[in-house]
């Protein structure tokens, strides 16, 4: 005996609500490695803001020791350089997860004031490194006065 099938031509095509749930649920469900921020891929994050005449840097750089970094201000540039060192040797077919990256990375900004490179100062404590650099003078001054002319 035969069977009949109703064809009907929407069954097979997803709502855009669907598909924007179906997309987010990929995101949020895929390995961290592909979502998350990395040193390596992504760059260091970083937080700027001015404090009390000074611009702050903080970047998140665990694993890191602080001898192990480079930290240069030149031409109004900071940049952040190290290396994210393995701390053992693992076959890889003895892996059944791998998500944290190693080797080299350098993050590089250009300073939205001038400042002075050569007074900076840098912290680092708990895989954070802070970097305070005192503003330049002309930097200094937020406020301009606006004359108003009565026409």
């Amino acid at each position: 005996m035969n069977a009949v099938t109703i064809w009907r031509p929407r069954n097979g095509l997803l709502s855009l609500s669907d598909a924007v749930d179906r997309f987010f649920e990929e995101r949020l469900l895929s390995p961290r490695s592909l979502w998350l921020a990395s040193p390596l891929r992504d760059g260091l994050a970083m937080d700027m803001y001015r404090d009390d005449g000074n611009l702050v840097i903080k970047a998140e750089v665990p694993g890191v020791k602080p001898d192990e970094l480079e930290i240069t201000v030149k031409d109004n540039v900071l940049s952040i350089a190290g290396e994210i060192r393995s701390e053992e040797e693992v076959k890889r077919e003895n892996y059944i997860r791998r998500e944290r990256g190693y080797g080299s990375f350098c993050r590089s900004v250009v300073l939205p004031v001038e400042a002075n490179g050569d007074k900076a100062e840098a912290t680092f404590e708990d895989g954070l490194l802070s970097v305070s650099i005192p503003l330049a003078e002309e930097a200094k001054s937020e406020s301009i006065k606006v004359e108003v002319k009565a026409s």
